[in-house]
Parts: structure tokens; sequence; C-alpha cells
């Protein structure tokens, strides 16, 4: 029992899944609740594919979150397995975080998402999210569009890039939760190993710094993961896997300078996760159509 819990009051615990569709912001909101990162964020949609547990103590709760890939009608292999990961996430949950974009709501994602929750039997919390972006009177008539077009326990305008009102929604949550014991020790932040989140971190900035179909055709391993038992550094060996041999050219760039900026914002990122330096060396391998191959999916991770 955490020192500052209040003795009469049950322990409260469980696990919330949030799902919205792509860009609504969940990745972003998730590391604003846990007060640090570890899921990856970028201004693309479908930034996130796997599902990201994170873990938040309060002095009488634990709320564990499942951040899950953007819901959307996917068409091809890797996509289709990414949503149905998603929506298997939010069957398992005692709670769904809904988080949709009130700046610029994605009608068609919503609908298909709230039908796809509706008779899960799971309650659902809206995390109506943006609002720093809209102006106050545009507001209501959102709140009035999602009470009518599904049942909600409650619904919260927040800001998870400025923080506004994150906090009341944590509380909203907290509330919505069952009795239980904590599930994971108070030092626990994710049930993610380091090697995943190199390999996601060096992604993010596949993701920020190239266009066109260019981050939806790559995926990263770590092929090596090695300690220097003398000194405080980390030697990262990972291998970025695209599609056709043109896009080859835009990773690496003229004179290697796309893959250098790829790489040096990746260390960065890394070291600031390991708190360790880091030796990041980046390969560049094609593997035709790799998404529609059941085989390199299950090697990828997907």
């Amino acid at each position: 029992m955490s020192e500052n819990q209040d003795p009469n009051r049950s322990f409260k615990s469980g696990f919330i899944a949030i799902a919205g569709a792509p860009n609504a912001g969940k990745s972003t909101l998730l590391n604003r609740m846990l007060g640090e990162k570890i899921s990856i964020t970028s201004k693309k949609p479908q930034t996130t594919r796997n599902r990201i547990l994170g873990v938040c103590h309060r002095p009488g709760a634990q709320l564990i979150f499942l951040d899950t890939p953007g819901v959307f009608k996917a068409a091809d292999m890797m996509n289709l397995r990414i949503v149905d990961a998603a929506l298997a996430s939010v069957v398992d949950a005692d709670l769904v975080l809904l988080v949709a974009d009130a700046a610029r709501p994605d009608p068609k994602a919503e609908r298909y998402l709230v039908n796809r929750l509706h008779g899960q039997g799971v309650p659902v919390v809206l995390a109506l999210n943006k609002i720093d972006l809209i102006e106050k009177y545009q507001l209501l008539p959102l709140i009035e569009k999602w009470q009518k077009r599904t049942a909600l326990q409650r619904i919260v305008p927040i800001s998870a890039h400025a923080g506004t009102q994150v906090e009341d929604l944590i509380k909203v949550m907290e509330e919505a939760l069952p009795s239980g014991p904590p599930y994971y020790p108070e030092d626990t932040l994710t049930d993610l190993p380091q090697r995943f989140i190199a390999a996601e971190l060096i992604r993010e900035k596949i993701f920020r710094f190239t266009g066109e179909e260019i981050p939806y055709a790559t995926a990263v391993t770590i092929e090596a993961f090695k300690s220097s038992e003398t000194d405080r550094r980390v030697t990262i060996e990972a291998t970025i896997h695209l599609e056709r041999d043109s896009q080859k050219g835009i990773v690496i760039g003229k004179n290697g300078q796309m893959l250098k900026r790829i790489g040096t914002e990746a260390r960065k990122a890394i070291e600031a996760m390991l708190e360790a330096r880091v030796y990041l060396k980046l390969f560049v391998s094609v593997q035709k159509n790799w998404r529609r191959d059941t085989r390199a999916l299950r090697r990828f991770g997907y």
C-alpha cells in the first residue's frame, strides 16, 4: 500500500484500452499521463502499430493503459493484423478510453470504431482531445454530438499536448475502475523490453523525417544490443527494412545525409531512455512487399 493511500478506501486497479481513430493523439496522451515517453508519436496517422502497455501509479490506484493502434477499416494484411490486435485489447479491458480529435474529426473512422465497440459490454470514457486547437463555442456541439452517438460513462475535453484537464481525466478513470490489487511493482512503467522501444524510436524518426509512402513501408529490427561492462555505453545495430529499391535511396539520402539525420536523432532519444551513451549503427535492407508477406510480418512482430 502506498504511504499516501487512505486506509479506509479500497485500492483500485484495472486495464484501460486507449482506442481511437488514427492520429487522434492516443500515444501523446499516454506519454502525458505516465510523465515519460514510451510510445512513439508523429503527425502522420497510423504511427503506432503494436499494443503498448504503460502503468500509471496513483496513491490509491494503478491504471494499466494499453495504447492501441488507430482503428480504421483496413485493407492490406499488415493493417488488418494491427486493427485486430487493437480491438482484441478492447475486449479484455476493464475500461475503454476513447480518444477523439476535436479539431479534425474523422467521422468515417469514428463511426467504424463506435460500431465495433458497440455490444462489447465495456464502459467507455471519451477524451475529446486537442481542444487547444478549437474555439470554445465549438466544444458544446461536439459534446452533444458524441452524447447522441453512443453510450458514454463520461466525456472529458482535454489537450494531451498542453496537459489541459488530463488530471481530471485520470481521476474519472480511477473512479470507474473496480477494486483490486496492484498488478505491477511501483517502479514499473511498461512491460516492453528496451530493444523494442529502441526500434520504435528509430521508426519514429523515419516517420518524422520522410514523406509519402516511406514511413508506412518501413519496419525496424534490432540485430544487436550490447552493454559495455567497462563504461556506460550501449552498442546497437539496427536494420531498416523497406519494400522497394527506390525507397532505399530516399532513406539513405544524398551522401547518406538522411540516414545520418535519422541515426543522430534516434540515438539522442535512445540515450535519454537508457540514460547511457549509445553507439547506433543503422543498415538499410529491401524486402519486397513485406507488408503482404505473412512470414515477414511475423518476423517483424506484427
